[in-house]
């Protein structure tokens, strides 16, 4: 793709720029924003702490400390100064004509990161698209040439400039990868419809990156997709069919983690891929137990889970890394009701994984119900969806058509079916 706006050149030794508006836990947060930069492959030289009551409209950070990071920049031989905040271009545009160096705000980073991870057709595409949308907004920087006309004999007259002629480009790819994306979230549609009528469980890892999300996945499906310790260390989604032990088929389906402050073009790019855990039966919500933050982390995943339309899917929450703690043993939480809500285990020792798995069993074979259902002659697919689940008890042929049928299925697999209510029980 044409290179859009001109950037300085050179590595990545790296100058870190928090701003600290009396956070409640500003040394979390500073933490997560190293993690951040050596997850893109920052060599970081200095991490920078400004404390400020707001923000100064021209430099982000004061014009005294942006001329102190510019003495520094020079010193140190800086590459790229990043903060960790949004940018707007106007800020971005000061800040690296004042330091002669790079710039990057916090959701460029994020990009950068997850353009590194992106291994798949779709999450390229996703990446770029996110990148774009990002980009559309900050054509104005860096520009020399802006005011050139495009001319030449039967051409001269207004013409267009470089910018729009740069903005007009990326809306037409933003149009291309759009379409594009909609074929591909139309085929995963197929699949999730295809597995709905087989009524297979999809079952949806979500958590904080590094969680340890892909760690279990790896455990239950006896998979080897890459696991690190590392921020968003997996990017595209994995799905993986298990068999529950005792129980029915389930599909297990590994997402990209979230992080605070995720980049909102970057959840509206990804929708298409969140769309799985939005349509998920089930939610584990994998945790690090061990984490200081951990509370925090469980609110910014409830938020996103929120700004996708997924907060309404149940979930069950996993208390991963039990193996860091040494007071902590395998156990299953539950409510006043009985029902498991909090399962502690150690996805890289494997402890507790048995615990898990019976609850997953318990949750989706429960209870059978054997009753009377009458199907409509219409109802042809759910007839062949009754044999096929093998709860099939017998069958006749009413006088009026259809079928009357003596089923005996777990409670939960009726109730997927949508004929829970219809089932005559005896006595």
């Amino acid at each position: 793709m044409a290179q859009f706006f001109e950037r300085h050149q050179g590595g990545d030794r790296t100058l870190l720029v928090h701003l600290d508006l009396h956070e409640a836990n500003p040394y979390e947060v500073v933490e997560e924003f190293e993690l951040l930069a050596d997850s893109a492959g920052a060599e970081i030289v200095r991490t920078i702490v400004v404390r400020r009551n707001s923000i100064e409209p021209k430099y982000f950070i004061g014009s005294g400390k942006a001329e102190e990071i510019r003495e520094l920049v020079a010193a140190e031989d800086v590459d790229v100064v990043i903060f960790n905040h949004s940018l707007t271009p106007a800020q971005e545009r000061n800040l690296e004509q004042l330091f002669q160096c790079r710039v990057l705000d916090r959701t460029t980073l994020i990009l950068d990161i997850f353009a590194q991870r992106a291994r798949s057709h779709e999450g390229k595409l996703q990446v770029e698209l996110a990148q774009l949308r990002h980009l559309s907004t900050r054509l104005i920087r860096g520009w020399t040439h802006l005011e050139r006309q495009k001319g030449g004999i039967g051409l001269r007259g207004p013409g267009e400039t470089q910018l729009e002629s740069d903005r007009r480009m990326i809306s037409l790819r933003i149009k291309q990868i759009t379409k594009k994306l909609q074929k591909v979230d139309a085929t995963r549609a197929l699949g999730r419809r295809a597995r709905k009528r087989a009524t297979v469980p999809t079952i949806s890892l979500v958590g904080y990156t590094n969680a340890g999300k892909s760690t279990l996945f790896n455990r239950l499906a006896n998979e080897s997709i890459y696991a690190a310790d590392q921020l968003f260390a997996t990017l595209d989604p994995t799905l993986r069919s298990i068999k529950l032990p005792g129980g029915p088929d389930v599909v297990i389906a590994d997402t990209v983690g979230f992080i605070r402050d995720l980049p909102h073009d970057l959840v509206k790019a990804f929708r298409s891929t969140l769309v799985e855990t939005c349509e998920a039966d089930l939610l584990l919500h994998v945790i690090d137990t061990v984490h200081d933050d951990r509370q925090d982390h469980v609110y910014q995943v409830n938020e996103v889970l929120s700004e996708i339309g997924a907060d309404q899917v149940p979930q069950l929450e996993i208390y991963n890394k039990i193996d860091l703690a040494e007071s902590l043993e395998p156990r299953v939480d539950r409510n006043a009701e009985g029902e498991a809500v909090r399962v502690w285990l150690s996805a890289k020792s494997g402890e507790g994984i048995d615990l898990l798995l019976e609850v997953l069993t318990e949750r989706y074979c429960g209870e059978s119900v054997q009753g009377t259902v009458f199907l409509l002659p219409h109802e042809g697919r759910l007839h062949a969806e009754l044999y096929r689940e093998g709860g099939v008890v017998s069958e006749s042929l009413p006088e009026q058509g259809g079928w009357k049928m003596e089923v005996e299925l777990p409670r939960k697999t009726l109730d997927h079916l949508q004929i829970l209510e219809r089932i005559t029980t005896k006595g």
